[in-house]
């Protein structure tokens, strides 16, 4: 069984993040450079707003497709905003039951509602393998 710790234990803080005013395909381009599955949207204040997924874009270029549209528009019309961060100091099973509830790449991480990290799903079983090489 893990032994409770803290998502800022395991966290990465270097992270690639984006603003809703970005271009979707600068968004793709970070996406495909940073190899990430998703990427924190955060507004001018640096609180987060929503995600920017791969999924999220190849709904936008499914759609900008369909519409014969040539233009990409902003990562704040396709994002999913319905994300909620996780503190700093939040447990890492709470944050393992919500990236397996809601079946999620990856969260933000939030400390006094600024982003500060994320944490994968790759950074939750990186912590599994410590507690079992420790144990």
């Amino acid at each position: 069984m893990l032994k409770s710790v803290q998502a800022k234990d395991y966290m990465s803080d270097k992270f690639v993040k984006i603003s809703e005013q970005t271009d979707l395909f600068a968004a793709i381009d970070m996406l495909l450079d940073y190899r990430l599955p998703a990427a924190p949207v955060v507004n001018d204040a640096g609180e987060v707003v929503g995600v920017i997924s791969e999924g999220d874009c190849l709904k936008a270029i499914l759609t900008l497709t369909y519409h014969e549209e040539e233009k990409g528009g902003k990562v704040g019309d396709y994002m999913t905003c319905d994300v909620a961060p996780v503190n700093i100091d939040t447990d890492i099973i709470a944050v393992s039951n919500l990236i397996i509830e809601k079946d999620l790449y990856c969260l933000p991480i939030t400390q006094n509602g600024k982003l500060v990290g994320q944490i994968s799903r790759r950074d939750v079983l990186r912590a599994v393998e410590s507690f079992s090489i420790e144990s």
